[in-house]
């Protein structure tokens, strides 16, 4: 019973994976640490689950496979934190809050919609400018903001 819920987990990341690199040129993902995040025993058994290091380790060869680009970027980046249309970014924020406003411009949040957004576009940055993505802000190589 074990082996094929397993099986069934694999297949559908294997497929998973497959459809994500055949309709996208370039894929952004977080750099997580999944094995320091596995230390967490309330996430540890839902994140081992669902498989996010395979997951990504998947998209990586089967990218490059298929001659696409995989960015990564910085898993201190505030993707969570950082509003999506003006830039503003929350101090803080806890994993219960699962949407916010911009105390900035009012703009409302999901936070994961929000998350994939900034990783969009600072994974974008990353191929396109050569930027360094790190912590809170956009850096180019050359010191300029």
């Amino acid at each position: 019973l074990h082996a094929k819920i397993s099986d069934c987990r694999m297949d559908r990341l294997h497929k998973l994976s497959r459809s994500i690199v055949n309709e996208n040129q370039v894929i952004c993902v977080e750099s997580l640490k999944v094995k320091n995040m596995l230390r967490n025993r309330s996430l540890a058994k839902s994140i081992s689950d669902a498989g996010w290091g395979e997951f990504v380790r998947q998209v990586e060869y089967k990218a490059t496979w298929a001659d696409r680009q995989v960015s990564a970027i910085d898993p201190w980046y505030p993707s969570s934190k950082r509003c999506s249309a003006c830039g503003y970014v929350m101090p803080e924020m806890p994993l219960q809050i699962r949407a916010w406003t911009c105390p900035e411009c009012a703009a409302e949040h999901d936070r994961d919609v929000n998350a994939a957004v900034n990783i969009k576009a600072a994974g974008l940055a990353v191929l396109a400018l050569g930027e360094n993505v790190s912590g809170m802000e956009l850096v180019s190589e050359s010191g300029s903001r």
